[in-house]
C-alpha cells in the first residue's frame, strides 16, 4: 500500500488541485493509497478543503492546535503512517503541500521500492531530464550550495539531491531509522529537517536512488515560508548533531561512518 503525507500550512491555493492529482494518479495505477495530512495549524481554508476532498478519497487529517513547525508535521506524519501501516514494504511518499512536486513521478519511485529492492527514492532535481521552473536565483544558489556541502560530508551513495522533501520511503527502513534515533530522529526546527532525516537514515545504512522531475515553483500559490538565512545556519548546526547523534543498532548491525 502507498501512503502519501503531506504536511500543510495555510495551502488553500494548493492543497486542492495537489490531492486531485495524486487521486487522478492512483486511480490510474489501481493500487491501494491513503493520503495523510498533517494541517500545523493553518488559519485559512486548508481544513475546510480537506475535509471536503475526504468524502471521495482515502485521507487521515491530522491537526495541530498551533504552528509548530515543518519538523513537527514530518516527525507527527511519519509516526501516524508506522501506526496505520501494517506492511513492512509498504511505501510512504512525502510531498509539500504547495503544488510543487508533480505526483506523475510517483509510480516509477514507489516501483523501485517495490520491485527493485531500494529504501529511498528521491525526486532529484540534479538528475538528467530534471529542471526547476519559477524558483529565484537565490533559491537556486543557496540549494546547490548546501547540496555540495552536504555531498562532500555526508556521501550516500545513489543520492544527489540531499534537500529535497519529495522522496519515497519503504516502511521498513523508515521504522528502523525511527527506533535508531527514537526522539532525536528529527531534531531541526527549519526546513532542514528533510535533510536531517535523510541523513540519520544514511548513517544505519540505506540503499537509495533518484529519479530526475521537474518542481513547479511556479504553480505555488502565496508566499514562500522559508527564511533563507535561518534555514541556512540551522543546516549547520543539523549537521554538528548528526555527527554526534547516538544509534541504537539492532544486533548484527553496524553504524556507517
Amino acid at each position: 500500500m502507498v501512503h502519501y503525507l503531506l504536511p500543510a500550512y495555510n495551502e488553500e491555493e494548493n492543497i486542492g488541485p495537489l490531492l486531485t492529482k495524486i487521486s487522478s494518479v492512483m486511480d490510474q495505477t489501481g493500487d491501494k493509497y491513503a493520503i495523510i495530512v498533517v494541517d500545523d495549524g493553518s488559519q485559512d481554508r486548508t481544513v475546510e478543503i480537506v475535509q471536503s476532498a475526504a468524502v471521495s478519497i482515502p485521507i487521515h487529517l491530522v491537526r495541530h492546535s498551533g504552528n509548530r513547525g515543518l519538523h513537527e508535521s514530518l516527525r507527527n506524519g511519519i509516526k501516524t503512517f508506522l501506526d496505520l501501516s501494517e506492511d513492512s514494504d509498504d511505501v510512504l511518499v512525502a510531498m509539500d503541500a504547495d503544488n510543487t512536486h508533480e505526483p506523475s513521478s510517483c509510480p516509477e519511485m514507489v516501483r523501485l521500492i517495490s520491485e527493485e529492492g531500494y529504501d529511498v527514492v528521491i525526486a532529484s532535481r540534479y538528475r538528467p531530464g530534471s529542471q526547476e521552473v519559477g524558483l529565484s536565483i537565490s533559491r537556486l544558489v543557496m540549494s546547490r550550495a548546501v547540496n555540495l556541502m552536504l555531498s562532500a560530508l555526508f556521501r550516500i551513495e545513489g543520492v544527489r539531491d540531499y534537500t529535497c522533501g519529495f522522496r519515497a520511503y519503504r516502511r521498513k527502513a523508515l521504522e528502523r531509522a525511527w527506533k535508531a534515533y527514537d526522539s532525536r530522529f528529527i531534531e531541526s526546527t527549519t526546513f532542514s529537517a528533510t535533510a536531517e532525516i535523510l541523513l540519520k537514515m544514511g548513517k544505519i545504512g540505506i540503499r537509495a536512488t533518484e529519479v530526475p522531475f521537474v518542481l513547479r515553483y511556479d504553480q505555488k500559490g502565496g508566499a514562500s515560508k522559508m527564511k533563507v538565512l535561518t534555514t541556512v545556519l540551522d543546516y549547520f548546526r543539523m549537521m554538528g548533531r548528526v555527527r554526534r547523534a547516538p544509534v541504537q543498532m539492532e544486533a548484527g548491525e553496524k553504524e556507517r561512518p
